[in-house]
């Protein structure tokens, strides 16, 4: 009898290593990918346990990263929830726009995309917000979005962001350049 209480407990502990070692790969592979997707850029600004820590301070800390940008971004797309990132992100280049021709155009298609009820990548914003663009995108503004903007920030910072920090990815980061940093 005492031979099937230890067996599941020994093949509990080889699945339990199993799985920090796959953790373990994955962390590294994931941290390879940050870096080189970012390789190409001028500067040598490489991923640090520092940086990476830093991500947990704050929502706007780890958007303010490349690397954490890159890692939420990815996150999110992981768990089929990357409307939010991706609509933040579309406005924050919108905000940047000179041109009123260039503006009204983008500012269609960010409706179309985002805003319109069953729209591709329809956030979740109240019924109130959503007519509120509807009549904004008509002579559009850089404020015309602000709202929903608002209101996406908020529920990433509520929902997605928590999770993403109890995420195995961004804790196998974490630990994977802790280890690289004792290492020296």
């Amino acid at each position: 009898m005492p031979s099937l209480i230890v067996e599941p407990l020994a093949h509990h502990f080889i699945m339990d290593r199993d799985d920090r070692k796959k953790n373990k790969n994955i962390g590294k592979n994931f941290m390879c990918r940050l870096q080189c997707m970012f390789s190409h850029s001028s500067s040598s600004e490489r991923l640090t346990l520092e940086d990476t820590q830093q991500w947990s301070q704050s929502l706007e800390r780890l958007l303010d990263s490349k690397y954490g940008l890159a890692a939420f971004r990815n996150f999110l797309k992981s768990e089929y929830s990357d409307e939010n990132i991706e609509f933040w992100l579309v406005c924050e280049d919108y905000k940047k726009i000179k041109s009123s021709f260039r503006m009204s155009s983008k500012a269609k298609k960010i409706y179309e995309q985002f805003i319109k009820a069953e729209s591709p990548k329809e956030i979740n914003i109240d019924y109130h917000t959503r007519e509120q663009i509807k009549r904004n995108v008509k002579t559009p503004t850089i404020y015309c979005f602000d709202d929903a903007q608002k209101i996406v920030y908020g529920l990433m910072e509520r929902d997605s962001y928590p999770r993403f920090l109890r995420s195995d990815i961004y804790r196998t980061l974490l630990e994977n350049l802790s280890a690289d940093a004792t290492k020296g």
